[in-house]
């Protein structure tokens, strides 16, 4: 029931090893893949942000102005947990929560194409472009969702997103 839908490529197809599809609920499947949709997207920006400052450097100007704390101050990964300030993070979690609850919520029920946010430049008025970007889309999201958990690890290890990390040869990892 699920062999042509969003998300079913190759080499594997459709791939359901822990049977979460057996019941054939539709709306569960596509409220499944909404969310694979939304955390694809998620850890897309997530690594995206990882690199980034080690790449092109650091924000200019103040994070915390009343604390004294430049975004330059703040280092990469798993560190910069308890650098930023509480309220920093409390802004962190209010933007999640808009966003989860104002950004495709209901997007898999009725005739709705899960990922499909109405954003044409992410996908298309033509059904055939649509479901090409939107597989694109959910390939990327997959491998990013991988990525950054594999980053996240790394950091952990290394204590560094710098070379050390990247290279294990020149820092703590290597024996």
């Amino acid at each position: 029931a699920f062999e042509d839908e969003l998300g079913v490529q190759a080499p594997l197809g459709f791939w359901d090893p822990l049977g979460f599809t057996d019941d054939g609920d539709m709306e569960a499947y596509r409220r499944r893949r909404s969310v694979e949709f939304k955390h694809g997207r998620i850890a897309m920006l997530a690594t995206m942000g990882f690199i980034t400052p080690e790449v092109a450097g650091h924000w200019p100007g103040y994070l915390s102005p009343s604390l004294g704390l430049k975004f330059a101050d703040i280092p990469s990964g798993l560190q910069a947990l308890p650098v930023v300030p509480m309220l920093g993070w409390a802004q962190i979690l209010l933007y999640f929560g808009l966003i989860e609850f104002t950004g495709g919520f209901e997007d898999y029920r009725q005739e709705g194409t899960p990922g499909d946010y109405g954003w044409k430049v992410l996908t298309s008025s033509d059904p055939i472009d649509r479901r090409r970007k939107l597989n694109a889309d959910l390939a990327n999201g997959r491998l990013a969702m991988f990525a950054i958990m594999a980053m996240l690890f790394q950091n952990g290890l290394a204590k560094t997103t710098g070379p050390a990390m990247w290279i294990p040869t020149i820092g703590p990892l290597h024996p």
